[in-house]
């Protein structure tokens, strides 16, 4: 085996698996690259709340073995991974980013880090999470916030926001991140990172602390589009523990994604979600447009009705199930919470049974229109988020001259389809000047994964990420 420079760390997946299944390098030193950077990086980060340094090491020895004798289990094997801490994992600490939690031990693998381990992926720590992933700037943990690794003053968006932190600088080769309202596609966008929010139902949630369970999906995060196809492949499928599992026939979201663009109909939504961009977004987003247009795609102006309605509708459904969910959580443990998400927490208890119910009856006609606009688009394009990384901690933003509390408006573009269910994918756009790093969504119909990978892949392939 070949010996390791630090280029490595750079590697995405493709190219690393290759060099692993072809013997040209060692799982275990891989590994032992990968921890010392996390030594070094973290303590600027606060990326990780808990390293598993022997218990990689011994996944990737044990890798190293298999792969020696011929015994390959797919591209993800010795590959290193990092978990948000709030998907359970045996004998390993799993904390929700909550002093309540911070010695909790789970008898049992969520059902995803099964998938994991079955597909030879070393488990190289827990990353730090808004704490009960009830934020969306992710610098709310009782083990510290998260630091932008694109400038250490700034949020890296939440709530899964060391798994975005943990991509974007090295740390792991992919993490998974749990998404209510935006929660893998808004740190993905601030980090610079490509996030998939899969279809509800995709991949089961089985193991993954419960914030609304109507809302709530796991998903991959990754520095390439391919990589995090590859992912998907690993943790989608059926789960009869998880009755939200939807059982579909497997299939292989990178065997399309070479495929191009040409004929492609993408729709540019007309209103909502291009309302009250902070500046330089609509422009980078115009330069995404104007490139797939180049790429032989058809952009169509599309109207989706009553977005406001949708919007808040998501809303009342988040609040009304995360203040079920911790209901018990504040009774019994209201001195061990950040005051801030157990306000925010309470406000839920407001929530009326007929406005939950008037959710519930918006959120099945949102469905029904999404599948009409789907007939006649492939995917849709919008910002994730309409304003870049702010401060830490900075809760009053002003945005063209208007001032807005930042939770009223990080997941705005991302809540709806947590709503709908409906896949969406946030893809990092190649911002000018200096910015700090954001992205676009595309949003697809149901299961409509693999057409998200091969649009996405396409820009990613243009520009050269």
């Amino acid at each position: 085996m070949i010996e390791l420079d630090e280029k490595v760390i750079n590697w995405d997946i493709d190219k690393l698996s290759e060099a692993i299944r072809s013997r040209n390098i060692s799982p275990i030193e891989v590994t032992k690259k990968v921890l010392n950077r996390i030594h070094v990086v973290n303590a600027k980060l606060n990326a990780y709340i808990t390293v598993l340094d022997e218990h990689a090491l011994a996944a990737a020895k044990k890798a190293e073995s298999e792969i020696m004798r011929g015994e390959i289990r797919g591209p993800l094997h010795g590959i290193p991974i990092g978990l948000k801490d709030f998907i359970f994992t045996k004998d390993i600490r799993t904390t929700m980013g909550s002093s309540i939690y911070k010695d909790f031990y789970p008898s049992y693998d969520a059902s995803v880090v099964t998938r994991l381990h079955q597909a030879g992926a070393i488990m190289i720590g827990k990353l730090n999470t808004h704490e009960f992933a009830y934020g969306t700037t992710g610098d709310s943990s009782y083990f510290g916030p998260v630091r932008n690794p694109h400038n250490l003053a700034k949020i890296t968006g939440g709530s899964s926001s060391g798994s975005g932190a943990a991509v974007a600088s090295q740390l792991c080769y992919a993490s998974l991140g749990t998404d209510t309202g935006g929660s893998i596609r808004i740190p993905s966008a601030f980090c610079g990172i490509v996030g998939m929010k899969p279809t509800y139902g995709r991949v089961s949630k089985w193991g993954g602390y419960p914030l609304c369970q109507s809302l709530d999906h796991i998903g991959p995060m990754t520095r390439t589009v391919k990589d995090n196809a590859i992912v998907l492949n690993a943790i989608a499928g059926y789960d009869a523990k998880d009755e939200s599992s939807v059982n579909r026939k497997n299939e292989s979201f990178t065997e399309a994604m070479n495929d191009g663009v040409k004929g492609t109909v993408i729709g540019i939504p007309t209103s909502f979600y291009f309302d009250d961009l902070q500046d330089g977004i609509r422009e980078e987003i115009e330069k995404v447009i104007q490139l797939y247009k180049e790429l032989g795609a058809e952009i169509r102006y599309i109207n989706i009705e009553g977005m406001e309605d949708i919007s808040q509708a998501f809303q009342t459904v988040l609040r009304s199930e995360a203040y079920a969910t911790h209901k018990l959580h504040i009774k019994n443990h209201s001195h061990e919470w950040n005051g801030e998400v157990k306000s925010r927490l309470q406000q839920g208890e407001s929530v009326k049974a007929h406005d939950y119910i008037q959710a519930l009856e918006i959120k099945k006609q949102a469905i029904l229109q999404f599948n009409q606009i789907f007939e006649e688009v492939d995917a849709i394009m919008t910002p994730v988020t309409s304003i870049y990384p702010t401060n830490l901690h900075e809760r009053e933003i002003e945005v063209n001259g208007a001032k807005k509390h930042i939770f009223s408006i990080l997941n705005r573009l991302t809540g709806p389809t947590n709503l709908t269910g409906l896949p969406s994918i946030s893809v990092p756009f190649k911002a000018s000047g200096g910015e700090l790093p954001n992205g676009f969504q595309l949003i697809g119909k149901a299961f409509g994964e693999s057409d998200l990978y091969r649009i996405a892949y396409a820009y990613e392939q243009e520009i050269g990420i």
